[in-house]
């Protein structure tokens, strides 16, 4: 585990190689030029793309090739632990980090289990950030100090019962077709989002109103801001 402070390992640029090309997605233009600022101002460290969403960083990732992504949560058409998922299958050299103002356990198990090599807080962006993108150039896993204390529990507890981690309740397409119901889109609109028929769509929605005990669209989008998949 990390700790941040400044005898960090430069990487890229300050140890006499390439600075790290790094793709930046968050739905927030402020942030992501804070982001930026923070990132661009470090001599082994370089912003090459941006995206205001999921799907958009993937689009970009797959033009750029990064070394290193760094990922919201909350962002329109996929999440960032969605993108994650892709980007793990289909560009496994890319290097990912999520940067999130959520401090919750149960989207740090997701983050890991989507690929991804650390978990940074906004609230302390500006401490952590740099030293988070060295290390997982370095190929060493950076978790703010909650995320620490988060995972020895979690793993002290299935020890002690012999459980292993939760199954998610719904599966991973469930998942991006809930979040696009509750962003408002229409059946043919995610159909062509997603490049599947209608139907399926129809069928998958189904499901969700099953598995989840929910009535209708309106229950259905009271869930995903539940769960971080949209802002309310």
């Amino acid at each position: 585990m990390n700790e941040p402070g400044p005898t960090s390992t430069p990487t890229g640029a300050e140890s006499g190689g390439a600075p790290t090309r790094i793709l930046l997605a968050d739905d927030h233009a402020l942030v992501r030029r804070g982001v930026r600022l923070i990132l661009d101002g470090e001599p082994d460290l370089t912003v090459v793309a941006e995206a205001d969403n999921g799907a958009e960083a993937l689009e970009q990732a797959r033009v750029h090739e990064p070394d290193l992504a760094i990922l919201d949560i909350a962002m329109p058409r996929l999440t960032g632990l969605q993108a994650a998922r892709e980007l793990s299958r289909t560009l496994p050299q890319t290097r990912i980090l999520i940067l999130t103002m959520y401090d919750n356990e149960q989207f740090f198990f997701e983050a890991l289990g989507a690929g991804a090599s650390g978990y940074v807080l906004k609230s302390v962006a500006d401490r952590d950030l740099v030293e988070a993108c060295r290390a997982t150039m370095r190929g060493e896993p950076f978790l703010y100090p909650g995320a620490v204390n988060a995972l020895i529990r979690n793993y002290l507890e299935l020890a002690r019962d012999g459980r292993n981690l939760p199954a998610k309740a719904i599966t991973d397409r469930e998942e991006e077709i809930l979040k696009l119901v509750a962003e408002g889109n229409t059946s043919q609109q995610i159909a062509d989002l997603l490049v599947i028929s209608p139907k399926t769509v129809e069928r998958h929605r189904a499901n969700l109103l099953a598995k989840l005990d929910l009535k209708d669209r309106l229950e259905l989008t009271r869930y995903a801001i539940r769960v971080g998949l949209i802002e309310p």
